[in-house]
């Protein structure tokens, strides 16, 4: 009997090490994993930063003037070419705020400190 219990315990002996041995080897594979993909990362950014150096030299003003000089024929704006006087102009639309009717009509319109209008004298008042 006692032969058994320490084949059984020498037995759990190598099964926890091939175990534990194996855990460590995921662990490692996992690691070597996580610093390939922080190595590509950093070369993907670095990418994106050349990108946007090569973007900001070719958006250059003095650059795109010199270009639009060369290529296109433009001309300046005379005063006969303009055929809208300035009483035909429409006027600025009136600014809307629909967050703050959305937050009337849920009846929350004066949670940020503004004052109720008063409703008309003539209105129909809710009941409780």
């Amino acid at each position: 009997m006692l032969r058994y219990l320490n084949v059984l315990a020498i037995g759990a002996l190598v099964g926890s090490a091939v175990y534990a041995y194996s855990i460590k080897y995921e662990t490692i594979l996992y690691s070597e994993q996580i610093v390939k993909l922080q190595h590509q990362i950093n070369a993907e950014q670095d990418k994106i930063n050349i990108l946007r150096a090569e973007w900001s030299y070719l958006v250059r003003p003095e650059r795109l003037q010199m270009l639009t000089e060369r290529h296109l024929d433009l001309q300046q704006l005379s005063n006969n070419q303009i055929i809208l006087s300035a009483s035909e102009i429409p006027d600025k639309p009136p600014r809307v705020d629909s967050i703050g009717r959305k937050l009337e009509s849920l009846g929350l319109g004066d949670v940020l400190g503004e004052e109720k209008k008063p409703a008309p004298k003539n209105a129909a008042r809710p009941t409780r």
